[in-house]
């Protein structure tokens, strides 16, 4: 059975944070200014983002599933819509509020509505595209005529002052040289931030407007073969064994080696991420359905940097699979990297911005660090 998307929707908590403002919100480590905030988001390249703090007192102005909620009561598939009318609910995020209960069930109790469905998805990235697949699969099915799907993340409660370590001078001295060290614990904090956005999928195409047939998914793990990149809640040790916190004598000891913060393993992440996502995953997806580069208008690229950009370019190219810049659409420099979320924020700015035209196909692209996860999806507008 078709599936289409017939509406999308976005939830930004409080007003955009520009660069300059960003210390302001999440706090200085030691009271002492960034020494390197400022080379990371040359290379970043965000001006903008969005954090679920108070500007003033840092404190939190929304849960995670206050944000998700916020974004699915925004739908508008048709008038009249309420959360009453949801059949299945999947909701994807790395930074649920709470260890227990799930993420999905957190966010119906902030809707309310009726009895439906609840699935919650976890991960990094990908766990809003495998929400998202599920919400695909239940109505392809034919077990619910409607499902919701959403990403969100809650990145900025990780990043206060308080919870993050001093910046090791060293690496802040290398920084100009490597910019991908920017990815470390140190480091994310400039890079990361808040926002939900989700998608309503149904059995049949809206009656007016737009809608965008999901055509395939495709999502490929790699965690076979590479080592855990991207973590927290736990420790990496110099073999590449994780250590979770509980496997810690205490929490004290936990929280000192700083199991709770944000970690990603730079050189990994640099030797690994593009390669894998275009040279090992792209060429099977392009014969199992047939692609040629030319057969679509819209490239939607969820990446965490602007660093990625040219060598994300380069390595289609590479495969002779290019998709000229001029056809790719991302909201990252105004809207941040909001993990789970970024497809769904990048997909509801342009399916509202009237840009789409019937018969033109998208190809979205979703990779995940985590451990090597890479997901790509074929859209048609009806």
């Amino acid at each position: 059975m078709a599936v289409f998307i017939t509406d999308l929707a976005a939830f930004l908590p409080n007003d955009p944070v520009p660069n300059e403002g960003m210390e302001q919100i999440l706090g200085m480590v030691n009271a002492v200014p960034s020494r390197t905030r400022a080379i990371i988001l040359r290379n970043n390249r965000i001006r903008n983002r969005h954090y679920a703090l108070h500007p003033e007192t840092g404190l939190p102005t929304h849960s995670n599933a206050q944000l998700t909620a916020e974004a699915v009561r925004r739908l508008r598939p048709y008038p009249g819509f309420s959360a009453a009318d949801i059949e299945c609910l999947c909701c994807g995020t790395s930074s649920p509020d709470q260890l227990m209960p799930g993420h999905g069930p957190m966010v119906h109790g902030e809707l309310g509505g009726q009895p439906c469905e609840v699935v919650s998805t976890a991960g990094i990235c990908l766990s809003g595209m495998t929400a998202f697949k599920y919400a695909y699969m239940n109505v392809a099915l034919g077990l619910s005529k409607n499902a919701v799907a959403a990403g969100s993340e809650l990145a900025s409660t990780f990043m206060r002052a308080q919870l993050c370590s001093d910046v090791d001078p060293r690496k802040a001295a290398a920084l100009e040289a490597q910019p991908i060290l920017s990815f470390d614990a140190d480091f994310l904090r400039w890079m990361l931030s808040d926002g939900a956005g989700a998608a309503y999928l149904s059995d049949t195409p809206a009656p007016e407007g737009l809608s965008l047939r999901v055509d395939w998914i495709e999502h490929l793990s790699f965690a076979h073969e590479l080592e855990t990149c991207m973590f927290a809640g736990a420790v990496k040790d110099a073999n590449g064994r994780i250590k979770g916190w509980r496997e810690h004598d205490s929490l004290h000891e936990a929280f000192d080696q700083g199991s709770f913060l944000i970690k990603q393993d730079t050189k990994l992440l640099n030797r690994e991420i593009i390669r894998t996502a275009v040279e090992r995953t792209l060429p099977r997806i392009i014969k199992k359905h047939a692609l040629a580069a030319e057969d679509f208008q819209w490239f939607l690229p969820h990446y965490s940097s602007d660093y990625f950009r040219q060598d994300l370019h380069d390595r289609m190219k590479g495969i002779d699979f290019h998709i000229p810049q001029d056809r790719w659409f991302t909201n990252l420099a105004e809207k941040g990297n909001t993990g789970a979320a970024s497809i769904f924020i990048i997909l509801e700015e342009l399916f509202h911005s009237g840009r789409i035209q019937k018969g033109e196909r998208l190809l979205c692209f979703i990779p995940e660090s985590g451990r090597f996860s890479m997901c790509y999806m074929q859209l048609t507008a009806v």
